[in-house]
């Protein structure tokens, strides 16, 4: 019995999933193995698939055919059938702000359908009392807040007032903020907490509006009236608070597929994300981009291409304007409709009117060589960008400094010429065509409105543009964000600028290999290749071969940082 035990077991070791004859070099064993299913390599300009990936230590040891992944098994190895399902490399937002994502995740849900239920300003008015019911204000500084509301949707067509929120609570201060991030509105004691009153003058780049016929704020906030106050509001500072929000946060991009995130505008929470990062507490790569306000960052030990327990700043990051769908984008020519209160002749406003300071920024940007990340919805505001950073470029020259314009929504063709000759690297939001296309034929026109985001004609030029979720603004779904890049298909199923949409593939690119290769991580991240970092996921479905309208129907079950799993569906 003990002999046929022994022939049994030789035999396993020789055929056991495809492995030759001799144990495998220890140097060469792999930890794990993955088959079983469609692995996308994201190698090349078209779909290259293969049977098995192994990982060791953290890095890809071996990308091929099934038997030869065998040879590499040994007595610790994990094997690790797909079961048909699908394995790619990790995802890789273009622009994101995973240091919101917490905000996000703790605070009450206002997004509209399909993502939430706020879709009337009663249905905001509930969630919110749902949420105190439910959580209270231990761990939110005291405060009631919310993420999402978009007035675009919304049944009234227009923004929540300290009216509105006065219905939640008069005693409690309460803020929420909208999709885009550009506007926020509080209730009547958060605008007394935040001394916000009828004698408070707008600030520069910024709106407080105010009641009908009388200086008194309504509790709309735009811009620069809204970001600096808000954003205090909603981070956490003790270490409690924030270890619960950067969990919470953490969870929610895990599940999402993500294995490096981006913080697009580091400004004081650079503090929370190096904290977290110093108690080893970051499961996924995290880079910042830092507000040029907050360029002191720029000298600390974060600053440079390599991580340290998962965090490094990238660069700095400069913003020229607001947002489209709220209106406060900088154009060229006029809105259709006007926001409350503007004239007809409204294009939206700056948020740095005067150029000298732009070119200022640019400049030291250039000389330190640090790589600027700049968000520019409006054309005017992307003639801006051009004019200030063409005598950056003449003065230092441009070699590989992989600059980006981020979101460009209203961009113009010649514009788009431009920032290729450039060597500008466009990160667009397509998903906006799915949330606010039938909202932009109303405020801007079918014709301008079918050229948002012209991702296609960036790629037809040669570019390696990315696609963003711009999270918390909207969920950090990048499946979705590569549904609304695939198809470009509004809430009312009109198709909004149809030429402009990518293949399956191209979109993939944009949110894995192309997105490595704007963070300057190319060469580590973004396609499964022998040496990069073993970072993948696997998904429900192969987003390639299915009906493209089902694409954002694919889920998530497992996200794979370095061969551990640290997120499992």
């Amino acid at each position: 019995m003990k002999t046929l035990q022994v022939v049994v077991l030789a035999i396993l070791l020789v055929f056991s999933f495809g492995c030759g004859l001799g144990a495998p070099d220890p140097a060469h064993t792999a930890d794990a193995i993955y088959y079983g299913g469609d692995i996308i390599t994201m190698e090349g300009d078209t779909p290259a698939y293969v049977e098995a990936v192994a990982v060791k230590d953290g890095k890809i040891l071996f990308v091929g055919t099934k038997a030869e992944a065998g040879k590499l098994r040994g007595a610790s190895t994990k094997v690790n059938d797909l079961q048909g399902k699908t394995l790619l490399p990790g995802l890789f937002d273009g622009h994101s702000h995973f240091a919101g994502f917490g905000a996000q995740a703790v605070g009450a849900n206002l997004l509209a359908s399909p993502d939430g239920n706020a879709n009337s300003i009663d249905d905001v008015v509930n969630e919110l009392k749902a949420w105190y019911a439910k959580n209270g204000t231990e761990l939110t500084k005291g405060w009631i807040f919310g993420m999402g509301y978009d007035d675009a949707v919304l049944k009234e067509g227009r923004h929540p007032t300290k009216a509105d929120l006065d219905k939640v609570s008069t005693d409690i201060p309460i803020v929420i903020v909208h999709i885009s991030g550009h506007f926020c509105v509080m209730n009547s004691k958060a605008l007394a907490m935040s001394k916000i009153t009828a004698a408070t003058p707008n600030p520069s780049g910024g709106i407080i509006r105010r009641m009908p016929g009388s200086k008194e704020p309504n509790g709309v906030l735009e811009e620069l009236a809204a970001i600096p106050v808000y954003i205090p509001i909603i981070s956490p500072t003790s270490s409690k608070e924030i270890d619960f929000f950067m969990d919470k946060g953490q969870e929610l991009a895990v599940s999402f597929g993500y294995t490096t995130a981006q913080e697009g505008r580091a400004m004081e929470n650079h503090e929370m994300l190096a904290s977290y990062a110093k108690q080893g507490k970051l499961k996924i790569d995290v880079v910042s981009y830092v507000d040029y306000a907050f360029s002191k960052y720029m000298a600390s030990e974060w600053y440079g291409p390599i991580y340290k327990n998962h965090y490094r700043i990238g660069g700095l990051k400069l913003t020229l304007d607001g947002s489209p769908q709220g209106r406060t984008a900088w154009r060229t020519v006029p809105y259709l409709i006007p926001p409350d209160g503007q004239k007809p002749d409204y294009k939206g406003y700056p948020a740095i009117p005067d150029d000298s300071k732009v070119k200022e920024i640019m400049d030291r940007a250039f000389a330190n060589n640090w790589q600027l990340l700049c968000h520019a919805n409006g054309d005017a505001a992307i003639d801006q960008y051009i004019r200030c950073m063409k005598p950056a470029i003449e003065k230092y020259g441009n070699n590989d400094r992989r600059n980006v314009l981020v979101h460009g929504q209203f961009m113009r063709m010649d514009q788009l010429e431009t920032l290729e000759g450039m060597k500008v690297i466009p990160s667009f939001f397509p998903m906006h065509t799915f949330y606010w296309g039938d909202w932009y034929r109303k405020i801007i026109g079918d014709d301008y409105a079918m050229k948002i985001s012209p991702i296609k004609s960036a790629v037809k030029m040669g570019m390696m543009p990315t696609s963003h979720t711009d999270a918390p603004v909207a969920l950090p779904n990048l499946l979705m964000v590569m549904w609304a890049t695939v198809n470009r298909v509004s809430r009312s199923g009109a198709f909004i600028g149809a030429e402009e949409r990518l293949t399956p593939y191209e979109a993939l690119q944009a949110i894995t290999i192309w997105s490595a290769h704007q963070h300057f991580e190319e060469n580590k991240k973004g396609s499964l290749t022998v040496g990069k970092l073993g970072d993948m996921v696997v998904l429900s479905e192969n987003p390639l071969k299915i009906d493209p309208m089902k694409i954002k129907d694919i889920k998530v079950l497992k996200t794979i940082k370095e061969g551990n799993t640290v997120f499992q569906r």
